[in-house]
Parts: C-alpha cells; sequence; structure tokens
C-alpha cells in the first residue's frame, strides 16, 4: 500500500494546529511547526508534500518564509496554502505574490480544507507523471540514437528547430512544447532495424531501403496510438517524418496537407541538421549549402511555406547549432 504524503502544517497555536490535526490525520501523515525557522528546517529535512502555512507569526512572518522556501532549489517545488485570519483580497494577493498555490481563511472549514488539500496534491501528482512520462519518451529516443551514427545533439538540434519552427507556423507554447519533446522519438523505430543494414558503410540495396523504410512504421507501432497529447504528436513524428509533399515519400505515399503539421516540421528540422553534421560517411555542408537544398525541395520534399518560415527564422536556427554543437 502506498504510504500517505506527508504534509506540514506551521503556526503559532497550538490549538489551530491540533484543529488541522483532527481535519486531516485520517489521510495523511502529519508534521508540525510553530515558527517560520521551524518550518523552513523541517520543509528542508522532510521535503513534504504539501505545507500549510500561517501569515502571522512572531518571528518570521509566513510570507517570508514562503519566499525562502520558494527561494530554496530544495523546497521550491513544494506547494504552500496559506491558512490565516487575514481575509481581504489585497491580504490574499501578498500570498500568491509570495509563491502561495491557494489562501484559506480561518476560522477554517474542515470539507474546504481536505479539498484544497486533495486537489494541489492531485496537480504535484499530475506533474510527477508528466515529468516521468516525458523522461521515458527521452530515453527511448535515446535507446534509437545507441543504434544509429546519429548523436544526441543530433536530437537536441532537430528538437529545437522544430520547436522553433512551430510556433512559427502558429502552435501555441504548450503545443510547441509537446512538439520539442515528441521530436526525439522520430527514429525509435530504428531499434527494428538490424545493425548489418543500419550500420551498412555502403549502400543499401533494394531489399535493404526496403527494411530500413520499416523503421517508420516500427516507431509508430512501439509509441502506440493516442488520442492528444505528446504521445499522439511522437507518433504522428514517427509515421510521417519521411513523407515527402509531392507524394514520393514513405511509408504511407501522403501528399501535402495529408501530411500532419508535426510530421512535415520535422522532415525539415531533422534534414537540415542531418545536412550541417559530419557524419563518418559524410562531412558537414555548410549552413548556405544546406539552405540552398531546402529552396530546391521547396513544394517537392517540403511544405513551401514552412520552408520560407523556417528560412526567416535562420539566425534562431544558427544560434542553437552554435549553442549544441558537437564536443
Amino acid at each position: 500500500m502506498p504510504q500517505q504524503p506527508l504534509i506540514l502544517a506551521v503556526d503559532d497555536e497550538a490549538s489551530n494546529l491540533q484543529l488541522l490535526r483532527q481535519i486531516l490525520q485520517d489521510h495523511y501523515r502529519l508534521l508540525f511547526a510553530k515558527d517560520g525557522a521551524r518550518a523552513l528546517e523541517l520543509a528542508r529535512r522532510e521535503g513534504p508534500a504539501l505545507i500549510l502555512l500561517d501569515v502571522m507569526m512572531p518571528g518570521m512572518s509566513g510570507h517570508e518564509a514562503c519566499r525562502q522556501l520558494k527561494a530554496d532549489s530544495a523546497t521550491a517545488g513544494i506547494p504552500v496554502i496559506f491558512v490565516s485570519a487575514l481575509s481581504d483580497p489585497e491580504d490574499e494577493v501578498q500570498g500568491f505574490d509570495a509563491g502561495a498555490v491557494d489562501y484559506i481563511t480561518k476560522p477554517v472549514s474542515a470539507p474546504i480544507v481536505r479539498a484544497r488539500v486533495r486537489t494541489h496534491l492531485s496537480l504535484v501528482r499530475m506533474e510527477e507523471l508528466k515529468e516521468t512520462r516525458l523522461q521515458i519518451v527521452q530515453r527511448l529516443g535515446l535507446a534509437a540514437e545507441y543504434k544509429d551514427n546519429e548523436t544526441g545533439m543530433h536530437v537536441i538540434r532537430m528538437s529545437h528547430y522544430a520547436r522553433l519552427l512551430g510556433v512559427a507556423a502558429g502552435m501555441d507554447e504548450a503545443q510547441a512544447d509537446d512538439l520539442l519533446h515528441a521530436a526525439p522519438m522520430h527514429d525509435v523505430g530504428k531499434i527494428g532495424i538490424p545493425d548489418r543494414i543500419l550500420q551498412k558503410p555502403a549502400a543499401l540495396d533494394k531489399e535493404e531501403w526496403a527494411i530500413m523504410q520499416s523503421h517508420a512504421t516500427i516507431g509508430g507501432d512501439i509509441i502506440g496510438e493516442h488520442t492528444q497529447g505528446m504521445l499522439q504528436l511522437a507518433r504522428n513524428i514517427a509515421l510521417t517524418h519521411h513523407e515527402k509533399w509531392n507524394g514520393s515519400g514513405y511509408p504511407l505515399g501522403l501528399a501535402g496537407t495529408e501530411i500532419p503539421l508535426e510530421g512535415r516540421i520535422v522532415a525539415i528540422a531533422d534534414v537540415f541538421d542531418a545536412l550541417t553534421s559530419a557524419r563518418p560517411y559524410k562531412a558537414a555542408w555548410p549552413v548556405e549549402e544546406a539552405v540552398g537544398y531546402l529552396k530546391q525541395q521547396r513544394g517537392q520534399h517540403f511544405d513551401p511555406a514552412l520552408v520560407d518560415l523556417f528560412l526567416q527564422q535562420l539566425p534562431a536556427i544558427c544560434a542553437i547549432k552554435e549553442k549544441w554543437a558537437e564536443t
């Protein structure tokens, strides 16, 4: 059975702490402190899941304690709910400015306290799950790199290129961040390609090339079907980043806007970085030559409107290229 979440309650009045104990003790483990200094010590040492913090305390106020919690990387992520007799809107604003996530006024209502605590612990859990999922996705992308001549810097650069192009194409910040995190999965299907083909130093024959092309559908199968979010993007990217605007790509032979936007974006980001990076079988192209190739393939391999947007972002593209250069 999972351990109950740990909550730190801070108040200089013992009766208030006793009330919070009665309200919460059946569902949570509890720690108590009667002043800000002790609260900071316990928060750093015990790492509670949430802090209930009084505002008016002798010595260090709750506002100051909250600011110090948020300034410390060890405790900055712990949500703080102020529990205070101060009930003016200005008091609540000061609490939120100090870094709190919620504000409960005294005298407290047991159902409200339990509901607010439950809500904010659920939000913390959702963030933890999101971070764990992101790490798994990134690790799968890394696994694909071990099978290929590409490097970790390649997937970092092309992912940032893709995000930049996504914003230019009209994505909001959340969509662009999902694209950034999904793009490293574009070649995860190479896990299923035999090394004799993936690492062959010479040109592939017809049969070998057919096997190589299957990495797109293998990648889609590995990621699986999802109705929304980052994993849906990742699957679409894995399946369609080798499709071409004129319909001559693979594996589905899609053309134009039949290709999902994320697939069209990653096609440009991936090819541009591949061209401008050194590989065991080729030297890096100068940026000017890679730009010339994008222009040549505008409307053939690549979405012409996206090529134009990409080239408009070229100074930022080059800054990313320099920041994440090969070591």
